[in-house]
């Protein structure tokens, strides 16, 4: 006697009706425009300072009345003391604080790097100059790190975050809808990922004389931003099919283009979005680029990590939906096979 699994119907599956469509559309389309204004507008119009890195440096009996009107200006920053400038210059360059303000016998010196946000840059000038953080006292500026001359605002490096998502995105959904797994996917992500940070690099640092540092540092910034966003997206996609592929590009670009704090800085947004765009790839980017092109690496770590971690699980999850994938089709009998027969 021997016994076999019946093979199972394959039912259609029922089509959702014309009316249910039309609806899905109309509501559809305020609702992006909603989270569309949240993501983008509220971070904007809401920019301020919030427990911002400032350093301070003098004896303690000069800095005390600067330090006391900085924190009545109800926590928008976080002082940190310095025995002098010096130090407090080192400071600005290893990415400690934003600025500082040493406080001189010739009255106050503002320290800034205009490279790490030409945003907050101004605005230190700004609250230094305000008499009602420094009395009677004109500050006098140097920019400690300096934005590359061919672009003092930065709007180059501000404009970066865009494309590498597009491109991240893009690259992600071109694997998935050719068909793309397993080892193959993999390549196609990391070679293009390469190409698009040397073409990066080419643009912002060799014409546009935007992004100083050393170019192979900065092509491989770009390169490893866009194939942590590549990566992602193709890892959602290919555990979750397309509605992995749409939370792919809503973290990215959604998410990730607004928060990443690139035309200002992650502690002038509204919390907790500063924070949450570190941990996305476009604001990890950001910070990372920063580091290698202005402040030869300092504080780079951390977003190097971040890229990385976003880029190896990617590339896992689609290592293992193919693994998966060729172990169903291993499984499954060949068409017209009849089934094993147990008995």
């Amino acid at each position: 006697m021997s016994l076999s699994s019946p093979v199972p119907a394959h039912h259609p599956v029922p089509s959702v009706p014309p009316h249910r469509r039309v609806a899905a559309v109309i509501v559809l389309a305020p609702v992006l425009v909603a989270l569309a204004l949240w993501a983008f507008a509220w971070p904007a119009a809401r920019t301020a300072p919030r427990d911002l890195p400032l350093g301070v440096a003098g004896p303690a009996a000069a800095t005390a009345p600067l330090e006391q009107r900085l924190q009545d200006r109800e926590g928008a920053f976080a002082l940190h003391r310095y025995a002098d400038e010096p130090a407090a210059r080192e400071a600005v360059e290893d990415r400690e604080v934003y600025g500082a303000v040493v406080v001189t016998e010739q009255g106050p010196k503002l320290l800034t790097a205009s490279a790490a946000s030409p945003l907050v840059a101004q605005m230190l000038r700004q609250a230094v100059a305000d008499p009602a953080s420094a009395p009677g006292a004109r500050a006098t500026t140097v920019d400690v790190v300096p934005a590359a001359a061919g672009d003092p605002r930065g709007a180059a490096v501000n404009a970066s975050v865009l494309p590498l998502a597009l491109a991240g995105i893009g690259t992600g959904a071109a694997v998935t809808l050719l068909g793309l797994r397993g080892v193959r996917a993999v390549a196609a992500l990391v070679v293009s990922a390469a190409l698009a940070g040397g073409v990066a690099a080419a643009l912002a640092q060799s014409w546009l004389e935007a992004v100083p540092g050393n170019w192979w540092a900065v092509a491989g910034t770009f390169g490893l931003a866009a194939l942590a966003m590549g990566a992602a997206v193709a890892g959602l996609a290919a555990l979750a099919g397309r509605a992995g592929l749409g939370l792919g590009t809503l973290l990215i670009m959604l998410l990730g283009n607004p928060f990443s704090g690139a035309s200002s800085a992650p502690e002038m947004l509204p919390e907790p979005t500063g924070a949450i765009g570190q941990w996305l790839p476009p604001g990890a980017g950001v910070s990372l680029l920063r580091s290698v092109s202005f402040f030869d690496g300092a504080a780079g770590t951390g977003p190097a990590l971040t890229l990385a971690w976003w880029a190896a699980l990617g590339l896992g999850a689609v290592l293992l939906a193919g693994a998966l994938k060729r172990r169903t089709r291993t499984a499954e009998p060949a068409p017209g096979q009849s089934p094993v027969a147990v008995g």
